[in-house]
């Protein structure tokens, strides 16, 4: 895992990995080895939508798993239409897309699949391109017709809202027997205990940074030869520490101001983030970007303190149990979560902001520890791990089961709000697109002209 991102997905094997990057670029290219000339399928504005970049969504879709058998190249083409309408329509709203924005975003995407499929190099081979360069330029426009598109959709539907008056009128036309079911949920809080990394553990590591450091400034030692054998960053480990960022970078604050900060040349002391202890060497600055290697180690937690870690956290929930202190009393003065530690140890779903969490979509290891428990009771202790390695030891308490339910206007009015808001957005977009595609150049090759657009896309 890359211990300097502050958020990464990740996924099990190369096919899912590049199939997804595809997506996040909106790929819609031209294929690598065409069986046939190229032709164009359709125009929108400035924009051609060609026969391979239907083929190339088959390919994506069905490197995906998906079954593409009951899926038309009709289809496909109008979702193809479609975002090259947003797109067009953004430049004529004088929507900007700045090189930044595109290079910013490409460098975040490029490190998150070194980080999966081992290498530049290996990427740049998967693409079939022959440097970094060929590599960008391929993308550039890509990424930027995609940020265009979801530009113009924001601005579609960002200033819609509803009323409760709308709310009320839009559960009432549902029909009885497609009344929205409503998935069983929960609402959990949790008591996080940590083994404590002694300062004489801290000490080690940086000990060893500095000798590391000293050895690369005095006596000519590679530094890339160095995080090939000592950093715990499995990403970068292959390239020798190797990372080229900016400042919008999506690292951790606390390494791009030491990164900042260096001259060309120059090694960093050790310095701590929340993944462990750095050194930095700047090997290139390039006006706003930074080429640099690092290295990043992590103190070792005791046998001792794993123990008295999971002795400390039995002993909360103990008292518990026995009503010497309440779960959320407990969490407020013991847990070592910093985000929950506050307000009792409740957990918030990340999607909505709200306590709820749909118990089919919990993450499995989490699911398995409250499946079989009551409201009002508490999970054995176990032993979880943060995304950057470190473990820890936590307990979960039940606060709220419900199970699943037809959608009900005064229990679930949140989930009815956000399904009206849905439709009337899904409405705004149906009208706008109406409206563009009249007032637009759009022209569809005769090979399509039997398709049964959902859009008037042939303007009949």
């Amino acid at each position: 895992m890359t211990p300097l991102k502050t958020m990464i997905s990740k996924f099990s094997n190369k096919t899912s990995i590049l199939a997804l990057a595809f997506f996040l670029f909106s790929v819609v290219t031209f294929a690598q080895k065409k069986q046939k000339v190229d032709g164009v399928a359709a125009v929108v504005g400035n924009y051609i939508v060609l026969d391979s970049d239907i083929d190339l969504m088959y390919l994506e879709l069905k490197s995906q798993g998906i079954d593409v058998e009951k899926i038309t190249r009709c289809e496909l083409l109008g979702k193809q239409l479609e975002d090259k309408l947003y797109a067009h329509q953004a430049i004529q709203d004088s929507i900007v897309v700045t090189d930044e924005e595109i290079n910013t975003f490409m460098d975040n995407q490029m490190n998150t699949m070194v980080e999966q499929i081992g290498s530049k190099e290996k990427l740049f081979e998967y693409y079939k391109k022959k440097d970094e360069e060929d590599f960008r330029s391929y993308f550039f426009e890509i990424i930027k017709m995609n940020k265009l598109t979801q530009q113009m959709q924001r601005k579609i539907v960002d200033d819609i809202t509803v009323t409760p008056d709308e709310v009320k009128q839009f559960f009432n036309k549902i029909p009885a027997d497609q009344v929205p079911i409503i998935g069983a949920e929960i609402e959990l809080s949790q008591i996080v205990v940590k083994p404590v990394v002694t300062k004489e553990d801290k000490q080690k590591v940086i000990d060893k940074l500095n000798e590391i450091r000293n050895d690369v400034l005095n006596n000519g030692a590679s530094f890339y030869s160095k995080a090939v054998i000592y950093s715990e960053d499995e990403a970068s480990i292959s390239s020798g520490g190797y990372y080229k960022i900016n400042k919008k970078t999506q690292f951790v604050k606390e390494f791009k101001d030491v990164a900042f900060r260096l001259n060309e040349g120059e090694i960093s002391e050790p310095f701590e983030t929340e993944f462990g202890y750095h050194i930095i060497f700047v090997e290139k600055i390039i006006g706003q970007e930074i080429e640099l290697r690092h290295i990043v180690m992590s103190p070792k937690v005791s046998s001792k303190a794993t123990s008295d870690a999971l002795e400390e956290i039995e002993n909360i929930k103990a008292k518990i149990e026995k009503g010497e202190i309440t779960f959320e009393d407990a969490a407020k003065a013991s847990s070592d979560d910093k985000d929950t530690k506050t307000n009792g140890g409740l957990l918030l779903n990340p999607r909505t902001s709200e306590p709820l969490f749909e118990i089919s979509k919990l993450d499995p290891a989490l699911y398995n520890q409250v499946k079989d428990l009551k409201q009002g009771e508490v999970s054995k202790v176990f032993l979880d791990q943060e995304r950057k390695g470190a473990k820890f030891f936590k307990i979960l308490k039940v606060n709220k089961k419900t199970e699943e339910h037809k959608a009900d206007y005064g229990t679930d009015y949140m989930k009815i709000k956000e399904l009206a808001l849905s439709d009337k957005q899904f409405n705004e977009v149906i009208k706008w697109r109406t409206e563009n595609i009249e007032k637009n150049y759009i022209k569809v090759n005769n090979e399509y002209k039997d398709c049964a657009f959902e859009s008037n896309w042939l303007k009949k």
